[in-house]
């Protein structure tokens, strides 16, 4: 399995202060590149009981972009 969060390395050097918006596009385009990575691509995405707008859409649609199936 993976995960993906703002205080990796790799985003804190590329996000700086950036929305939170963007960072949730940024997460979930990450996640899904480590998926892909380890041959993984249909995922469950559990949204914790929160509505499917703002940053949970965000994260969504960018882990969709990337190449996951949802």
């Amino acid at each position: 399995m993976v995960s993906a969060s703002t205080l990796e390395p790799v985003a804190r050097g590329k996000l700086g202060q950036e929305a939170k918006i963007k960072r949730a596009e940024f997460v979930g385009s990450l996640v899904a590149q480590k998926a892909i990575d380890k041959d993984i691509r249909q995922v469950v995405f559990d949204r914790g009981g929160y509505k499917y707008h703002g940053r949970v859409k965000a994260l969504g649609e960018a882990a969709r972009q990337a190449g996951l199936k949802i």
